[in-house]
């Protein structure tokens, strides 16, 4: 078949439509989640549940900075995944040229590289490891049981990634999180300064991984399993070269849909483990673990010195580094080329810090009088799951065969417009809703199945939360 058809995404983007980004049939490749998952269903059976009275985090007691970088975290997501629903980046390079707006779109494209792509499932990292830091020290002090909590939470999120990525959408980041974030408890009793070590450590690890790429001249790949189980499903769905940008318009059936996420979800693996995106994650998931654990989060004007050096350092290198990655990223040359290692380069140097001065410049700005400016983000960031899903069926009903097929006519100048649209949308909705209820749909289903109880889920009146005065 050639180059591989998904792959040609992951080429042309760098597979950032992984972000707000799957899992093994073969169980056994992933050892340390089932390790784990086998020790939670063995010794933190679900009836236990039933002896602990334990509640998740009430309204009042939630950190609205997290909720309002959650939110903005989903603008960047929307933006980023963009480029995918509408099949941009699997057209060719000719059918670009021919675009109305290639003109514009080729600006659009290095803004994209420079400062979108990468950063906001980083930023979506950074968060996941804050809130696995306040859910086990939260529960390990309520009931001594911070890890059941932990993997059972970790548990239904793989769920909620398995179905969206075989029933919707490839490019899920659930599974993804719920099999790294299964190590993250190994590092719980970690020191501050081992977890900061950890973190760089990870972040540049994908230099070494890259550099024997080159020196074996692309023999060391430890995504070829997944690249041939792809290419192998590709085959039998009739997915190839000649017709991957507008497969999935001409085929506008559900089952169609099915069978591109069934090879999609091995292609998706193949892109992350090519593009080194385990210790990406995992670095972040600890530099999370860190904010969450010496509640950084809460003491945002307290240590507002040291965040705003933190925002100069991350800023001043990010910046000019994601310039340069939009360079490489468009010179044509790629690994296992030498020079495709300035790509690994300016993408180590780009993403994590831009990333992390991000969520420092809105955390200094939420925290410096501009909180009711930003709170408008906030009940989005409140239904972050049920929005992300919420982005995969809206982005495939627009684009999509299956829905009103406009995939494949547009560049990042009109589909960039359109995704602010999508979430302006889902901030009214967001607002709409949690004006009459606690949770997001999908955050309620999710707290239920975690805590073993129903929950109610429609805000109290007034009168129903504050008891009557004794006549």
């Amino acid at each position: 078949m050639g180059t591989a058809p998904h792959l040609l995404s992951a080429l042309h983007f760098r597979g950032d439509w992984d972000n707000l980004p799957g899992g093994s049939r073969q169980y056994g490749q992933l050892p340390a989640l089932w390790r784990n998952l086998r020790l939670f269903i063995t010794h933190c059976p679900f009836p236990e549940m039933q002896s602990v009275s334990i509640n998740p985090v009430q309204q009042g007691q939630r950190a609205a900075v997290l909720d309002v970088l959650r939110g903005f975290a989903l603008l960047g997501i929307c933006l980023a995944n963009a480029g995918y629903f509408s099949l941009y980046i699997f057209q060719q390079k000719e059918a670009l040229a021919l675009l109305p707006t290639a003109a514009a779109d080729r600006w659009f494209s290095f803004f994209h590289l420079a400062f979108i792509e990468g950063k906001f499932y980083s930023l979506f990292s950074l968060l996941f490891g804050i809130g696995f830091a306040i859910l086990f020290f939260r529960k390990a002090e309520e009931s001594g049981k911070g890890l059941y909590f932990f993997y059972r939470r970790l548990f239904f999120l793989l769920l909620f990634g398995l179905a969206h990525s075989f029933l919707l959408w490839d490019g899920d980041i659930l599974f993804f999180y719920a099999v790294i974030g299964a190590l993250l408890p190994l590092f719980r009793h970690r020191s501050n300064r081992v977890l900061l070590g950890w973190s760089v450590a990870l972040l540049l690890l994908p230099l070494l991984f890259d550099v024997l790429k080159v020196a074996s001249d692309g023999a060391w790949n430890i995504s070829r399993p997944f690249l041939e189980q792809a290419t192998k499903l590709d085959r039998k769905a009739g997915i190839t070269e000649a017709n991957i940008s507008s497969w999935l318009i001409t085929h506008d059936r559900y089952s169609d849909l099915l069978a591109w996420c069934r090879s999609g979800f091995w292609w998706s693996w193949q892109t992350r483990l090519d593009t080194n995106r385990v210790p990406k994650v995992l670095a972040m998931f600890l530099l999370g673990l860190y904010a969450g654990r010496t509640r950084l989060y809460l003491r945002v004007a307290e240590e507002a010195p040291l965040l705003r050096r933190v925002r100069a350092w991350c800023l001043g290198i990010g910046i000019p580094a994601g310039i340069a990655h939009a360079y490489f990223g468009q010179d044509g040359r790629a690994l296992p080329a030498a020079a495709g290692l300035w790509d690994t380069l300016t993408y180590a140097l780009n993403v994590a810090p831009l990333a992390i001065g991000y969520a420092c410049t809105l955390a200094l700005w939420y925290t410096a009088g501009a909180g009711r400016r930003l709170r408008w983000l906030e009940p989005a960031g409140r239904m972050a799951l049920t929005n992300y899903i919420g982005q995969t069926v809206l982005g495939i009903a627009l684009y999509f065969g299956i829905g009103a097929g406009l995939g494949a006519r547009v560049g990042p100048a009109v589909y960039m417009p359109v995704a602010l649209a999508v979430f302006a949308l889902q901030v009214a909705f967001s607002h709409l809703w949690m004006r009459h209820f606690d949770f997001g749909p999908l955050e309620w289903l999710w707290r239920g199945l975690t805590y073993g109880k129903r929950l109610p889920i429609r805000k109290r009146r007034r009168a129903e939360a504050v008891p009557a005065p004794a006549p």
